[in-house]
């Protein structure tokens, strides 16, 4: 347990619009860019932290407190922390769980993170539903409004970024039992780790290949499955990728795409992606299966989404599920080939277990194609 507590130089919160909002440092004092989201989970701050899909956000959390429970070195799904930056209510330098090793602010300063806290996040949140997603900076040693906005406005858009390339494996690696019942080329664009996890958990000895990897190079692992990982940034610009994914779906082998992996799925079909207004970020998303006719809670993080009239339009693409709350797409399959995928995420770190099945469907594929 850690109860060292010290006085936090003031911190500025400033988005692209020219809105302010002062608050304390938290984390390493510096100053730091990024798009500003919102998450809406209660719990599992580590997991979204570390998740690669976060790269180049800076992330709002809902829940008042952040870093109450501490550090768990294994409660993480990549290597370090992925987000630009984080904002909160109460950032906790305290924690109470036994199991913890650290504090989120030791975590943060030694992965180099700019916080602030003990701004009103409920405001925040209400005013980026309001004017949407938009890039901001937080600095906790720079004051002058003029110079940050300065520095905010060199800033690039999200849309039309690549990010994958900066959170994505450059060299293949195995995971599992080489002798499990199938085995899944996973490509990676910023693939969590509870995703091969899962693979493995089901009896699979998972291969994870650099995004630039070829379709021989994938085929020449002899998969039984395609797994096609999350990741950041915007798909319509990843041409190589949506043309390597086309490839794997022509070659026959179930395929099976999660998030990032969905949207290079409908992409590599002729379906257009776009930016949405705010995204979806958090452990409490409903979903409506269409195929079960039941509701799923899920859990998400996505600013970009499939273009529903384009799916409608196309004879070979089915929809599977739909997101309760504002009707955008969250998962479709091909009506001609064993190929599925969500722009939710079923692997669950952090959230409900409620879509883990689509990881046993998809080694159903495998068998039937086996077969």
């Amino acid at each position: 347990m850690q109860l060292k507590y010290t006085i936090r130089p003031n911190a500025i919160l400033l988005l692209e619009d020219g809105k302010v909002f002062h608050g304390k440092a938290a984390g390493k004092i510096g100053t730091t860019t990024g798009e500003i989201c919102f998450n809406t989970g209660m719990s599992g701050y580590q997991e979204i932290f570390t998740d690669p899909s976060y790269y180049g956000q800076v992330l709002v959390m809902n829940n008042p407190h952040i870093g109450n429970y501490g550090i768990e070195e294994s409660e993480v799904e990549s290597d370090s922390v992925k987000i630009s930056g984080m904002v909160c209510k109460k950032f906790n330098v305290g924690y109470s769980r036994p199991r913890a090793q650290k504090s989120l602010q030791t975590y943060f300063e030694e992965n180099n993170i700019v916080a602030i806290s003990d701004v009103d996040t409920r405001a925040i949140v209400r005013y980026i539903r309001d004017k949407g997603s938009m890039n901001c900076i937080i600095s906790s040693d720079i004051s002058d409004i003029e110079v940050l906005k300065k520095q905010l406005a060199k800033v690039p858009s999200m849309e039309g970024l690549e990010l994958s390339s900066k959170v994505a494996t450059t060299k293949a690696y195995f995971v599992g039992d080489e002798k499990a019942k199938h085995k899944v080329a996973v490509m990676d664009y910023g693939v969590k780790k509870n995703i091969v996890r899962c693979l493995v958990e089901r009896g699979c000895y998972v291969k994870v290949f650099p995004m630039k990897s070829t379709l021989k190079d994938v085929m020449d692992f002899k998969p039984d499955g395609i797994m096609l990982g999350n990741g950041p940034g915007d798909p319509g610009v990843m041409k190589e990728e949506i043309s390597l994914v086309k490839q794997l779906v022509d070659v026959g082998k179930p395929v099976f795409g999660i998030c990032l992996g969905h949207q290079l799925l409908a992409l590599s079909q002729g379906i257009s992606t776009y930016k949405m207004h705010a995204g979806h970020r958090g452990i409490n998303h409903p979903v409506m299966n269409l195929i079960s006719g039941k509701s799923e809670i899920t859990s998400q993080n996505h600013g970009f989404t499939v273009n529903a009239d384009e799916i409608n339009s196309n004879k070979n693409v089915e929809i599977t599920h739909v997101n309760l709350n504002d009707k955008t797409i969250e998962g479709i399959r091909l009506k001609d080939r064993s190929a599925f995928s969500v722009q939710y995420h079923p692997e669950a770190n952090p959230g409900p277990y409620d879509a883990r099945y689509l990881f046993d469907e998809f080694v159903v594929n495998m068998e039937k194609a086996g077969k």
